[in-house]
Order: structure tokens, then sequence, then C-alpha cells
């Protein structure tokens, strides 16, 4: 895709940090938007390896960069270095998008947001009063988990295969929210019943990514009418998708968590809506 940004002294700079960064599709969804709006600004990835990601910060704010997306393996360490976090990122205890205004770095975490955003939209359901089953205890399933317990939600049951990672989220939600919390080991039994009495099911591992992959769970266990949200999407159907739509259950990929916490992040640098089309559009040409 061409972009007819012309790069001059008034050009805005935007960008990811991450290590490694080739992979990133943020750059085709952003700068998708500032040419849709006409804006001179230019969105690029920077490759901050982890010893650098201080010293890289305190350069990028020197030189005027106006905001950053911040991904794997930067989201927590890169709290050391904020002037400013938002809650919902403290909580969370990771950052995604950093604001930088006035020699300032302001953190956010539009991760859970952008979930919950595209939960709407995808299957017409808010977090509060639900249940949610939710396999995974790692960075996305903090921010879902946090953002949908901050929204209302009535239960979270969490699964990972080390529990111990479970457990300590789940203690954490139970101290800083209502709602309610628990770890469970992954056997069929047990997990039957919880999914059974669940509104969403959420897989929050990389399970699914590769062909080779075996399935998440016992496709018995999915029922008619569960949300089925797999943060996965690439491949766009995966074999959990599959298994659950066959089942009578309502499915769907990551792409939309993906544009809705890129369009959130483009909010809060720019002050302006992002244009979720076009940015959906640069997307699926890149996949």
């Amino acid at each position: 895709m061409r972009f007819k940004v012309k790069i001059n002294g008034k050009t805005q700079i935007y960008g990811i940090i991450g290590y490694p960064v080739k992979h990133t599709f943020s750059p085709l969804m952003h700068n998708a938007c500032f040419e849709s709006l006409g804006m001179n600004a230019v969105y690029l990835p920077f490759e901050v390896k982890p010893v650098d990601l201080k010293s890289s910060l305190s350069c990028m704010k020197s030189a005027g960069i106006n905001g950053l997306n911040v991904t794997i393996p930067h989201k927590e360490e890169v709290l050391n270095y904020l002037d400013e976090i938002d809650k919902e990122a403290r909580l969370i205890k990771a950052v995604n998008t950093i604001v930088i205004k006035n020699g300032r770095l302001k953190g956010f975490n539009t991760d859970g947001r952008g979930f919950v955003g595209s939960l709407k939209e995808e299957f017409g359901i808010s977090p509060r009063g639900k249940s949610f089953f939710i396999m995974g205890a790692g960075g996305a399933s903090r921010a879902i988990s946090y953002s949908v317990a901050l929204r209302g939600a009535k239960r979270i049951v969490l699964v990972d295969e080390i529990k111990n990672k479970a457990i300590k989220l789940t203690g954490s939600l139970t101290s800083d929210t209502s709602c309610d919390a628990i770890a469970i080991k992954k056997d069929k039994r047990a997990m039957s019943e919880l999914i059974r009495n669940s509104d969403v099911f959420i897989n929050a591992t990389s399970c699914g990514m590769k062909p080779s992959d075996p399935k998440l769970i016992d496709p018995e266990l999915l029922h008619r009418g569960l949300a089925v949200y797999d943060l996965v999407y690439n491949p766009g159907v995966t074999k959990l998708l599959r298994d659950a739509k066959k089942r009578g259950a309502r499915v769907t990929n990551g792409i939309g968590m993906l544009l809705n916490q890129g369009a959130i992040s483009f909010k809060l640098w720019t002050g302006k809506r992002a244009p979720i089309r076009v940015m959906k559009k640069a997307l699926n040409k890149a996949l």
C-alpha cells in the first residue's frame, strides 16, 4: 500500500516499539487512517531491545515523537519509565499506548477496552452481569479480565497451563474489583459445568495460530448460544471457531479487538475518531 504523506518539518510522528516488531500490522492501519483524514502524520515501527527501552523512550520524547504503541516484551517494563499512568493500565500492570505531550509520557492500556468494544459490536454483549470463561492468564487475559470486571462482569473463570498464574490473577481481580474470580485446572469435568453456565468463552492463548496446534478444548464442552471469542486472528477461522460453530455457538476472531484497540489509541493521540472501515480494509489486505 502506498501512502501520500509528504514528509516535512510539520509531519507528526507516531510509532510502535517492540522486539521483534517486523511482524506488526499497526503501521498499515494507522497510516491508512492518516491518509484517509488528510493528516500530515506518519506511523513507524521502532525495534527496541529490552536493554535499550529506557534510553529509547527518553530519545523519542526529546525528538518530538507524538505517541507510541507498545508491544511484547515491553508492555510491563515500560511502566517504570512513564510520568503518568492511567488508572486502568495501572491495575492491569501493562501499557500498550503512550501519549507524549509537553515533554511527559502518559501510559494507557487499550487492549481490554478494545475487546469490550468488539464484544458489543460482534455479539451485542456488554460485560455487566455476564459470566466469562477465559483460557490463558497472560497479558491479554489480564487486560480483558480487568476491563470486563471493572465494567460489572458477574464472574470470571480462568484456566492456565501454569495454574499459579491463574491463581495470582484471580487474587488480584478479587482484591481490586467486585467481580467473582476463580482459577481452575484444565479438567474436563470441572470445566464442563462452568462453561455451561458462562455467557462468553475466550481463548486468550496462542493455541490455534499454527495448523499443527491441538484442539484447545473438547468441542463437547461448548454449547448453543455461547459466545466464543478467539483472540487469534490469523488464521481467521481456527479449529476452536470451526468446532464452536458446529455446536451452535456464536463465534468471532480477534480482528475486532485489534481494530478497536488501535482506534482507541488513535483517538488518545489525535483527538480524532479513527475511520474503522479504512483500518479494516488495510488490515484485510495484509492478511
